[in-house]
């Protein structure tokens, strides 16, 4: 019997006992009675739905049957807003459907109880409609999610003494689209980590599936934490991108969407970010994320770091300034950096300013560097130069946007790069002390499991506004839709401002050319005429006169035909084949 009564309060079922004092029987069928109707209560909705009804239509043909029109008019009006702004409540289309024809419905009914009482047409009708409508309701996931819930909550003191939290006790509970989620009061002396430590136990306890139950810690309170149920898993299928949202990298940039269906945000503005994952975590496809909304931004001049021969950024090459794919031809794009780095800053010194403000006329510079352990190793000069950029880069705009597998002190180059980044976002570890080097000392006890992520693009982020660990998925872009992007946004690209331009052009001492009025045929015949070192771009401008995107697209078109070839960064010249073909 004690294993029966056991049971019956793990699934929310109190048992009853009933003591007979000598009442009469009568009172005692009634308790039973009451109790029965207050547990099923959510059952029983639509018969006492159709009892509150009938006994307004009674008394409104008894008392005011001329407020018919009333009661037609306020039945219209409350399904007209169910169905315009009904999705603040209901999420999906279906139910708005069904809350709109019950009140129409039964709307409908009590006008014409008023007018004519309960006639045996009207009791039929009334009877229908309720059997009707009863089985949508009876049927429906959150009706049967919210009892499943409250039963937990009654069951929870039980459930708690199984899994190590005695004397905590859940309070309010709310269920939400993919799941519920329910305050946890804790027993004086027991931690929100006791807890995170425990949410093994708490899945056990509540019979879900595994990696089902998020612990987030009460800002406001110690001995409080909200705890989250998912029922099913929000992010088991890729979330498809949905479009820029930021028009200016002042704006946050949209990444994803966190479990409760609130999009990431995150803002890149005089940040510098650091992404952590091991191969196949989806480093890439948040780059291009993070890419596809900088490149719509008309105030941000992207740079890239590509040290797999540019197969990840090769994609994005028409809407970035310039790609590196050598550990050389980074550390000289890192010293360029510096050296921008350097005349922004005297400029702010001049004008009396110290924050340099993006815009299109002076716009920010991000630099896009994957795989960084990989340049810190092979190139120890970048790594300094890009220790720099992490110390004084923030206020004059020229930030790092860092991707690696290995975020430890010794790979991000023995310097100050690890430690400026303000910005975050940890994909899928292997080992747990991982994820203290990407997101911080301490971040794995404190509750940031990324060990436990289970597919591709799922990620944690901390930054400024992100400071409690909430899963979030990152937007899934295919090829095609890259392609599409890169076509709308590399003419509006803009150039660097002229301090920045100045302090990395060198000086060249080569003759202006005779103008040519085709900038095509100018920029093919200047290519087929360089010697092997190859034709600055800044020497290809001002030959086809031509804008810098301009002369990117073409040259990576050609580069794709195999008719141009990229030396060293920043200079091209005619492959060799083409070359004989000319000469």
């Amino acid at each position: 019997m004690r294993r029966h009564a056991r049971r019956m309060r793990r699934y929310g079922l109190q048992p009853m006992v009933v003591i007979n004092s000598g009442d009469q029987l009568p009172d005692v069928a009634a308790t039973l009675v009451a109790r029965a109707v207050w547990r099923y209560r959510s059952e029983l909705a639509p018969f006492v739905t159709a009892a509150v009804l009938a006994l307004t239509g009674l008394w409104l043909h008894a008392t005011r049957p001329l407020w018919w029109p009333i009661v037609l008019l306020v039945t219209v009006a409350g399904a007209a807003l169910v169905l315009a702004r009904g999705h603040r409540w209901l999420d999906r289309r279906t139910e708005r459907l069904y809350a709109a024809a019950v009140l129409t419905t039964g709307g409908g009914w009590l006008t014409a109880a008023t007018v004519h009482g309960l006639a045996g047409p009207l009791r039929s009708a009334l009877l229908i409609a309720t059997l009707t409508g009863a089985i949508p309701w009876w049927f429906h996931r959150r009706r049967r999610a919210r009892v499943r819930v409250e039963r937990t909550v009654r069951a929870w003191p039980d459930i708690a003494d199984t899994v190590g939290l005695p004397g905590s006790r859940l309070l309010s509970a709310v269920v939400g689209i993919w799941g519920w989620r329910a305050r946890l009061a804790l027993k004086r002396g027991q931690t929100v980590t006791e807890v995170i430590n425990k949410i093994p136990a708490i899945e056990s306890g509540l019979g879900t599936r595994p990696g089902a139950v998020r612990v987030e810690p009460d800002p406001s309170r110690a001995d409080h934490c909200t705890l989250h149920v998912l029922d099913v898993d929000p992010h088991a299928k890729p979330i498809p991108w949905p479009g820029p949202t930021a028009t200016t990298i002042t704006d946050p940039v949209e990444l994803g969407v966190f479990e409760d269906a609130t999009p990431v945000r995150v803002a890149l503005a005089h940040r510098h970010a650091l992404i952590g994952g091991i191969a196949g975590s989806g480093k890439s496809g948040l780059l291009n994320d993070i890419l596809a909304a900088l490149t719509a931004c008309p105030d941000v001049v992207i740079w890239g770091i590509d040290l797999k021969g540019g197969m990840e950024l090769q994609p994005w090459a028409s809407c970035l300034d310039t790609i590196a794919t050598t550990p050389t031809d980074a550390a000289a794009l890192l010293a360029d950096a510096v050296k921008i780095l350097n005349a922004r800053a005297d400029a702010l010194t001049r004008n009396g300013a110290r924050l340099w403000a993006p815009e299109p006329a002076a716009p920010a510079l991000v630099i896009v560097i994957d795989e960084y352990a990989e340049l810190a190793d092979e190139a120890p000069d970048a790594a300094t130069s890009a220790d720099s950029i992490a110390r004084r880069g923030r206020a004059v705009a020229v930030t790092l946007l860092a991707a690696t597998q290995r975020p430890t002190q010794d790979a991000m180059g023995k310097g100050a790069v690890r430690s400026q980044m303000d910005i975050r976002i940890c994909l899928r570890v292997r080992e747990r002390r991982d994820t203290d080097l990407i997101l911080g000392q301490g971040a794995h006890a404190a509750g940031w499991h990324p060990h436990t992520l289970d597919a591709p693009g799922k990620f944690l982020i901390s930054a400024p506004g992100h400071t409690t660990p909430k899963r979030a998925r990152a937007y899934h872009l295919t090829d095609e839709r890259i392609r599409a992007i890169t076509r709308r946004h590399a003419p509006r690209r803009p150039p660097l401002d002229p301090v920045s331009a100045d302090a990395i052009t060198p000086a060249d001492n080569q003759p202006d050319p005779a103008p040519i009025t085709d900038p095509e045929q100018a920029l093919l015949t200047a290519l087929r005429q360089a010697s092997p070192e190859g034709l600055p771009v800044s020497l290809l401008i001002k030959i086809t006169g031509m804008r810098r995107t301009w002369i990117y697209q073409r040259l990576q078109q050609h580069a794709a035909d195999g008719t141009v070839t990229q030396v060293t960064r920043g200079r091209w010249r005619a492959t060799t084949n083409d070359t004989d073909h000319c000469a």
